[in-house]
């Protein structure tokens, strides 16, 4: 069964693409998620869909952003989906074939980050137990030498909701209650409009019928809130 309006939160899907649509709060979960600093966002793509080829599996990014020198891929899961390594492998592989034109060098890829919120840890050992961290970091480096970097300039963060407990980082903890009451002040607002919509249309049908009924246009403006050129304009759409 849906939910209903007051028990959505950041992970659910309507209630995460309206956060994610405001530039500046993009920009302040970057920042605070991946420890980088963002000169700028290009208006976030929300569901943006990438699929190169008629034949191969495109892919449908939850929120894509970039600065003049970074592409971001933002997911939120719900819930787990199988093979999440492979998933960002796949997710990394288009966003490289987007971000670059054809004829252009290597060394124009700008550098990528792949950022997952999961409610639960996707992470198990070989005894099915949950490793536990709240927050896991990968990057592409050497395995005979940890200090080899590849310098690929791509990197993949994974967030784990459930160790919230753990995460040592004061500023992020602090932030999570600072998304809390966001989602709060969202949901508000989306009722708001929510409900301004529903008046809007009420007014509409309710002129619509006043005009039907020859009612003066003072009349109908007067009793529905609706200017008199709006109320104009609506009898000249009915008439036509």
């Amino acid at each position: 069964m849906p939910k209903s309006f007051d028990e959505l939160t950041f992970s659910d899907d309507w209630m995460f693409q309206k956060v994610m649509q405001n530039p500046a709060i993009c920009a302040e979960l970057v920042a605070r998620l991946l420890h980088i600093n963002v000169d700028h966002v290009e208006y976030p793509e929300l569901e943006k869909t990438i699929a190169p080829y008629y034949q191969s599996k495109g892919v449908r990014l939850d929120v894509y952003l970039k600065d003049s020198n970074k592409v971001i891929d933002i997911e939120c899961q719900s819930n787990l989906k199988p093979a999440l390594g492979k998933r960002t492998r796949y997710y990394q592989s288009m966003i490289d074939i987007d971000s670059l034109m054809k004829g252009e060098e290597y060394e124009k890829l700008k550098e990528s980050y792949i950022l997952f919120i999961c409610k639960n840890d996707p992470f198990k050992d070989e005894q099915e137990n949950h490793f536990g961290l709240p927050c896991y970091t990968f990057r592409n480096v050497c395995s005979e030498n940890g200090a080899v970097n590849l310098d690929d300039k791509t990197i993949k963060v994974i967030y784990n909701a459930s160790a919230y407990e753990r995460e040592e980082d004061e500023n992020l903890r602090s932030d999570y209650l600072a998304v809390n009451l966001h989602d709060h002040d969202i949901r508000y607002e989306a009722l708001q409009e929510g409900e301004q919509i529903g008046a809007q249309k009420k007014a509409l049908e309710t002129a619509t019928n006043m005009i039907r009924k020859k009612y003066p246009i003072s009349d109908i403006s007067e009793i529905t809130g609706l200017p008199p050129e709006k109320v104009l304009e609506l009898q000249e759409q009915i008439t036509v």
